[in-house]
C-alpha cells in the first residue's frame, strides 16, 4: 500500500494574535489544499515526524530521535492538551523494525509532545485525535546535532517497514524553514530558563502567558525590521524546496549544521524533519510533489512551507482503494 506524505511548517503565531487577515488567509488556504489531500487519502494510521521547543524533551536526556508507544499533548500556544491515540503494539513492532535496520532509536511509553505535533494534526484532521498516530521525536534545537545523513537513513528505515503493513500511511514532517526565533540557547540562557531547558523544571501558567507575550512582541518587532533576530532566507529555503521536489535527497548528507545555522537560523535544522518524512516515501520509489506553497512570513517569524506528495506511479484507482 503506498505511502503519502504532507510537510507543513508550524508556528504558535497562527494560533495568537498577531499575523495580519491576509497572511492568515493565505497560510490557511494552503492547509486546506493539504487537509483534501490528506482527506482523499484517507490515511488508516499517522507517523508524524516533529521537533519539540523545550516541552517535552531537556538536556538532562536529549535523544537524537525518539518514537512514542505512548503520547501526549501538552496544549501550549493554543492547541489541543490530552493523550493522542498512538497505537501501543504498531508504535513496538516499527521501533523494533528500526533497531533492527540500524536505526538507534529512542522510545518512550510517556511522551510529552508540544504545537509542533498537535498543530499539522488539528489543521490536517480536525482534531489532533481523529487518527491514530505514532508520533517520532527529532531533535532540532538542542546542540550538539547528528549529521543529517542519519536524518536520512531514520526515514528511508521507516519508509521501508510502513511499506510491509498494507494500510494508508500518511507520513506527516512538522517545521519551519529558515527561521531563528526566540528560542533559549543553553550557552546563552538566563538561569530560570537555563533549569527549564536543562532539567525541564515545570512552567506555571502565568509563564507561559508571558512567554505568548514574548514570541508576539518578537514577531511584530522582526516583521517591521526592527529586530535582533536572524533574517529569513527564502534564497536557502527556495534551494531546499527544489531537492524534495526533485528528490534529490542524498544532498543533504554532507550538509554542515554550523552552515545551517549561520545561513538559515538556529531553527533552521526542524527541516530535518521533512528530510525524514520524503526519505520514508523515497523508500517505495520515485514521488511526485502536489501541493506546493512557500511564503517567508516574517509576521511568523519563518520561511512558511506546505508539500504533500504520493508515488509517482500511483494511479487514479489505486487513490481509491
Amino acid at each position: 500500500m503506498p505511502l503519502a506524505v504532507c510537510c507543513v511548517s508550524h508556528s504558535p503565531l497562527l494560533e495568537l494574535p498577531g499575523p495580519g487577515a491576509q497572511l492568515r488567509d493565505e497560510v490557511g488556504a494552503a492547509l486546506d489544499r493539504a487537509r483534501d489531500f490528506v482527506r482523499e487519502f484517507d490515511p488508516e494510521l499517522v507517523v508524524s515526524f516533529s521537533p519539540d521547543h523545550y516541552n517535552g524533551f531537556f538536556y538532562k536526556l536529549m535523544p537524537p530521535f525518539c518514537l512514542a508507544t505512548s503520547a501526549s499533548a501538552i496544549g501550549d500556544y493554543g492547541t489541543y492538551a490530552g493523550p493522542l491515540d498512538v497505537p501501543e503494539a504498531a508504535a513496538q513492532r516499527l521501533a523494533e523494525s528500526l533497531l533492527d535496520a540500524g536505526i538507534d532509536i529512542a522510545t518512550s511509553a510517556a511522551m510529552e509532545v508540544d504545537h509542533g505535533t498537535v498543530q499539522p494534526l488539528q489543521r490536517l484532521f480536525g482534531a489532533a485525535t481523529a487518527r491514530p498516530v505514532i508520533p517520532i521525536f527529532i531533535n532540532s534545537v538542542a546542540t550538539p546535532l547528528g549529521p543529517l545523513r542519519r536524518v536520512r537513513a531514520l526515514g528511508t528505515a521507516v519508509g521501508r517497514h510502513l511499506a510491509t503493513l498494507g494500510t494508508r500511511v500518511l507520513v506527516i514532517g512538522s517545521g519551519g524553514l529558515s527561521h531563528d526565533p526566540p528560542v533559549p540557547q543553553r550557552a546563552t540562557a538566563p538561569e530560570p530558563v537555563l533549569e527549564r531547558i536543562v532539567h525541564g523544571a515545570p512552567m506555571s501558567g502565568e509563564q507561559r502567558a508571558a512567554r505568548q507575550t514574548v514570541v508576539i512582541a518578537a514577531a511584530r518587532e522582526f516583521a517591521a525590521g526592527d529586530s535582533p533576530l536572524q533574517p529569513l532566507n527564502p534564497e536557502w529555503d527556495r534551494a531546499f524546496l527544489d531537492l524534495v521536489d526533485t528528490g534529490q535527497l542524498a544532498a543533504v548528507d554532507d550538509w554542515d549544521n554550523s552552515e545551517i545555522t549561520r545561513t538559515a537560523g538556529n531553527s533552521a535544522h526542524e527541516v530535518r524533519t521533512w528530510i525524514a518524512a520524503f526519505a520514508a516515501l523515497a523508500a517505495q520509489g520515485s514521488y511526485r510533489t502536489e501541493v506546493r506553497y512557500y511564503r517567508p512570513a516574517p509576521e511568523l517569524i519563518a520561511g512558511f512551507a506546505v508539500r504533500t506528495a504520493r508515488p509517482a506511479d500511483e494511479s487514479t484507482d489505486d487513490r481509491r482503494r
